[in-house]
């Protein structure tokens, strides 16, 4: 079942039928068992008689939205090609292969854009890159809830410059989109899922890839938990789980390019740049 985010109040969906739910989404996450919770609604309430497509909202409410660095190889690889000049290669090799991840503050759910919203590009920057993740939604208990798409915008250049650049290349208006909407299952995603963007520039593939999370080094487990050390997260929290997918070095981003990203069971998040 999926959970979804409107306007006007929260959805659950389970095989194409939309179901109303009362509560907030942060009262949702702040349950003991969310997922019994939908099941329940869905079970007892009528599935809405829609009459207009219904449109989305980015699925976060006063959570935090972290992110965890150099979790796949390929990142691993495209930091070092970036940061080469600057002499910072070594510190993503380095963190690549320690026990302790990188992990670091993304953006408040104002910040955040949803569904066919509109994501943004530094103005000084001049090589803008869409990161396609798995984000965890985790309650603020430490325990991972549901499952949703992650767009990480981030600025090459500026983190390449330097890595204490790295808050400036992340952090910024509508840097970090979510959505559709929330995947509510009790098991953890198979390592088959299947990660894939392709970005359309005039209505032409500009770029496309995929991977797997197989090829994540990282135990989605133990990011959470080195999250919350020494943290406390009131109204649950997102984490993105890194990125396997990385344009060539020759690509950034343009004003009107869209990013369409997709993950197995979850669906697809599109957003246009600004």
């Amino acid at each position: 079942m999926k959970l979804y985010r409107t306007e006007a109040h929260m959805l659950v969906e389970e095989k194409g039928h939309y179901y109303p739910v009362e509560e907030s989404l942060d009262a949702l996450i702040a349950l003991d068992n969310l997922y019994l919770r939908l099941q329940s609604i869905i079970s007892s309430e009528s599935p809405l008689s829609l009459t207009e497509p219904l449109v989305f909202e980015a699925p976060v409410g006063h959570q935090e939205v972290w992110a965890a660095g150099v979790t796949y190889y390929r990142s691993r690889s495209a930091r070092i090609e970036e940061s080469k000049d600057a002499g910072g290669g070594d510190f993503y090799d380095r963190v690549y292969f320690a026990e302790r991840p990188e992990l670091f503050f993304k953006a408040m759910g104002h910040k955040v854009a949803g569904p066919d919203g509109k994501v943004r590009i530094r103005s000084d920057a001049k090589w803008s890159v869409p990161e396609p993740e798995l984000a965890l939604l985790v309650n603020a208990r430490g325990r991972v809830v549901g499952y949703t798409i992650g767009n990480d915008m981030s600025s090459r250049d500026i983190e390449g410059e330097n890595p204490l650049y790295l808050p400036q290349a992340k952090v910024y208006d509508r840097s970090c989109a979510l959505g559709p909407g929330i995947l509510i299952q009790p098991d953890p995603m198979p390592p088959s899922t299947r990660i894939r963007m392709e970005i359309l520039r005039s209505g032409v593939a500009e770029f496309s890839g995929s991977t797997t999370l197989t090829e994540m080094k990282r135990d989605p487990a133990v990011l959470v938990e080195y999250l919350f050390r020494d943290q406390s997260f009131p109204f649950g929290c997102f984490l993105l789980t890194g990125t396997g997918i990385v344009p060539p070095d020759h690509f950034s981003l343009r004003g009107g390019d869209e990013v369409h990203i997709t993950i197995d069971r979850i669906g697809t998040l599109m957003n246009q740049v600004a």
